[in-house]
């Protein structure tokens, strides 16, 4: 009737033979009621926890996390703008996009709706005649604005590349990053510093 607990548990790090041993069946109610007295088991939680440890010993041993050499690039604000023709998607994707910032940690500044964009066009019921006749089509145009600050490019690419390419159809996105830089050599020595000697001479005088 029920699917075995304990079973499931481990069944895809124990091989058949030592499941049978660690979990024993009884059948004597019937054939489909099979017992399972793995909580009696002393042999349940030393499988289960040695098959955790090798586990993290795999992990351990290939490290997920690469130094590297290369700063990594400090973005200040990044601005997403998303717009489409549908509300209730928009709203969806909004919801989404926000949520998957959290998740990463990242620090989200302002989320908005921009006001919309309404485009008429107005044509001839019939294309050859009858000129009193029109009709309007009219395109409205939705936007949402998500503004994040102090991101590293790490982050950034992870977080823009995964809402990419989960945007649904009809969506548009526009992406505008502010980074932080090094201030050039030549602005950090003081303009007077490097006044030539014969102004300096004329001034003087």
């Amino acid at each position: 009737m029920f699917a075995p607990v304990g079973r499931i548990l481990l069944w895809g790090l124990l091989p058949r033979q030592q499941l049978s041993r660690i979990f024993p069946l009884n059948y004597a109610a019937g054939p489909n009621s099979a017992v399972f007295s793995f909580f009696q088991n002393p042999h349940f939680l030393q499988e289960q926890f040695r098959s955790i440890h090798s586990d993290s010993s795999k992990h351990s041993e290939n490290p997920l996390i690469s130094i590297s050499e290369n700063p990594d690039t400090l973005y200040k604000q990044i601005r997403v703008l998303v717009k489409g023709h549908d509300k209730s998607v928009l709203d969806s994707y909004e919801y989404f996009a926000v949520h998957a910032a959290k998740e990463l940690g990242i620090s989200i500044e302002k989320v908005y709706e921009p006001p919309r964009k309404i485009e008429r066009l107005t044509l001839l019921k019939s294309i050859h005649i009858f000129k009193k006749h029109r009709v309007q089509y009219e395109m409205r145009t939705h936007y949402r604005r998500i503004e994040m600050k102090h991101l590293t490019g790490s982050t950034a690419d992870m977080y823009l590349e995964y809402i990419q390419r989960n945007v649904p159809e009809g969506v548009a996105l526009e992406i505008k990053k502010t980074t932080l830089e090094k201030l050039p050599e030549h602005l950090k020595k003081p303009v007077w510093d490097s006044v030539p000697p014969t102004e300096e001479s004329a001034n003087t005088c």
